[in-house]
């Protein structure tokens, strides 16, 4: 896992979803394809869920097909209930299914409106839509990194959800997720040293909700620990709509560019297109 390569995701569905004011649809396209020529693994472009959940990525499908495909990014998809997966297996385009797990029962309730027994059970189908499409699943485990509901949290939680959705249902892409932002460097150290020794042929990602200047300490303490997938999103923009939080924005996708190259660490991100899609920004985020 430390010798492998390093994988970067721009997330714009996550830093797009809580906005109030709709995104037309051609901006959201523009700004994509923009995102599309910098050099990342993945794009988490959009989803499939229930537009009253999420109004904002209710044009998902036609923002779809409206995107420049000539490149070697892939395309995921978030989805949150067998509906919203056989929708987005139907599109040849894509190639990841992204499914909120939660390790918090009440947060699982609030953001999928099931239990957490249910949700393993709608892995396991989800994974059977994915194994019969060529897609592959990329399951986020939601809370990874504390609780703000009073439940019981600690890292041999997160360690024992990851097995299981390992182990039983054959998920090799685990993103841990810090929903609220409540990660600090010890934490992120901790758990990442122990899963991937734990469960070396999982491709471990890190998925955080953080304030900028946090940013480089949490990067420096996963990559550090054999992390090598991350997830950003310009700016910072967005957050979990669903965890009743402030809204703690995401990784900027900067901060972390920043510190790669600061390391000598090798991105494969065109920095010149990269500058256009962060200026492409503007038409998209308030200021």
């Amino acid at each position: 896992m430390l010798n492998s390569k390093l994988k970067l995701i721009e997330c714009p569905r996550d830093a797009m979803q809580g906005l109030h004011d709709f995104i037309p649809t051609e901006i959201k396209s523009n700004y994509i394809n923009s995102l599309l020529k910098c050099g990342f693994d993945t794009i988490d472009f959009g989803s499939f869920v229930s537009p009253k959940a999420i109004p904002q990525m209710r044009d998902t499908a036609e923002v779809l097909s409206k995107l420049e495909l000539n490149t070697s990014s892939k395309l995921l998809a978030i989805i949150a209930n067998e509906r919203g997966a056989s929708e987005a297996t139907s599109f040849e385009e894509i190639n990841y299914l992204g499914y909120p797990f939660s390790v918090s029962e009440e947060f699982q309730k609030r953001n999928t409106n099931s239990t957490i027994i249910d949700s393993l059970a709608l892995v396991e189908r989800i994974q059977n839509t994915c194994l019969k499409s060529g897609k592959e699943l990329v399951v986020y485990l939601s809370m990874g990194f504390g609780n703000p509901y009073g439940e019981e949290w600690n890292p041999e939680i997160v360690q024992k959800w990851s097995e299981i959705l390992s182990s039983k249902y054959g998920i090799k892409i685990l993103a841990l997720s810090d929903t609220i932002g409540a990660a600090n460097p010890e934490q992120v150290n901790d758990l990442y040293s122990k899963l991937i020794v734990q469960l070396p042929d999982v491709e471990f990602g890190a998925h955080f909700h953080t304030k900028p200047d946090a940013a480089k300490e949490l990067i420096k303490a996963a990559y550090n620990s054999g992390c090598r997938r991350f997830d950003g999103a310009i700016k910072g923009f967005g957050g979990c709509p669903m965890a009743a939080d402030d809204l703690t924005g995401n990784m900027p996708t900067e901060i972390m560019l920043d510190w790669f190259d600061e390391n000598a660490i090798i991105t494969g991100i065109d920095s010149i297109l990269f500058k256009k899609a962060y200026l492409e920004a503007n038409s998209v985020f308030p200021m």
